[in-house]
């Protein structure tokens, strides 16, 4: 069964409610079985014009990454992170 990949690009305007949102969604990650393969706070921009952090989160299938990101836990810490930053996030299924 493919994975299942959490992929963000977050562009933080308030790194200590940052640091909240992390706080929060490690755990979460780790309860749905998750595993977080990159975080880098200043990726090299190849195309397109806004720079942030990069996040990539593996898990075991789509259907762990899907109940990862609508759990409660997850919830509360996303709430923290709209506050703190803007951000592009896609789950999708590995080959």
């Amino acid at each position: 069964m493919p994975k299942g990949y959490l992929i963000a690009h977050i562009r933080a305007h308030d790194l200590e409610k940052m640091q909240d949102f992390s706080a929060l969604a490690r755990p979460a990650v780790a309860k749905y079985g998750g595993t977080i393969l990159v975080t880098n706070l200043s990726p090299t921009i190849k195309e397109g014009p806004d720079s942030g952090i990069s996040v990539v989160i593996e898990f075991e299938d789509m259907t762990a990454a899907e109940s990862f990101y609508d759990s409660e836990d997850y919830t509360a810490a996303k709430a923290i992170r709209l506050l703190a930053a803007e951000t592009d996030l896609i789950l999708a299924e590995g080959l």
